[in-house]
């Protein structure tokens, strides 16, 4: 998809909302985009994520609010592999999530804000596909999420066209600074920096 090429830190200086910097991939090279599907899960409890992973639509990316209590284990090996056989691109979740090993091997995108072993109970209320807020940012059904190693960005449903447009804009505008940067130049004179403020010792002028 052309977002993930253009990946969260474009995106989210162009239009995006960034969640907190605490949600982190859970391995090395993890990265997804996707129509987020908004999960609220009662404290220390996974059922609502167990519904959405059951009525989820392929390509969609769970997006899931814990309720505070992010020192349990809401994600694993069993569902990885139940929302894989079912097409979902990836998780979003603040809270924790644990068989890091498997879900690497298995080559499925988690961002998350911890890892823990103790696990979930399975009884509690919750709801799926009502907005939440993860990270920091209000996230609603349909929203695009955008995640790679740099953080989790959200672009809401009525901003994609502007957003994306306003990233290609300025990914092109980057690349034509590189070659220049390559040639020479300095950030000061291609982003127009006064460096006034910044007191340099002598010889270095």
């Amino acid at each position: 998809m052309e977002l993930l090429g253009l990946g969260a830190a474009t995106v989210g200086e162009t239009g995006a909302k960034v969640m907190h910097a605490r949600l982190r991939p859970a391995w090395r090279g993890a990265r997804v985009c996707g129509p987020a599907l908004t999960v609220r899960c009662a404290p220390g409890d996974n059922l609502a994520v167990h519904v959405a992973v059951a009525r989820a639509p392929a390509a969609c990316v769970l997006v899931v609010s814990v309720g505070g209590e992010e020192e349990r284990g809401y994600w694993g090996e069993v569902l990885t592999t139940a929302a894989m056989s079912r097409g979902v691109a990836g998780l979003v979740i603040e809270g924790g999530v644990r068989d890091i090993s498997a879900l690497e091997s298995l080559g499925f995108p988690v961002f998350s804000t911890t890892v823990a072993l103790r696990g979930a109970t399975k009884t509690g209320a919750g709801d799926v596909g009502h907005a939440v807020e993860v990270g920091g940012v209000r996230v609603e059904t349909g929203d695009v999420v955008v995640a790679d190693a740099d953080g989790v960005a959200v672009i809401a449903r009525d901003t994609l066209e502007e957003v994306t447009a306003a990233g290609k804009a300025r990914a092109d505008k980057e690349s034509a600074m590189f070659v220049e940067l390559r040639a020479g130049r300095t950030t000061l004179e291609l982003l127009g920096i006064d460096s006034s403020p910044i007191d340099v010792a002598d010889g270095l002028h």
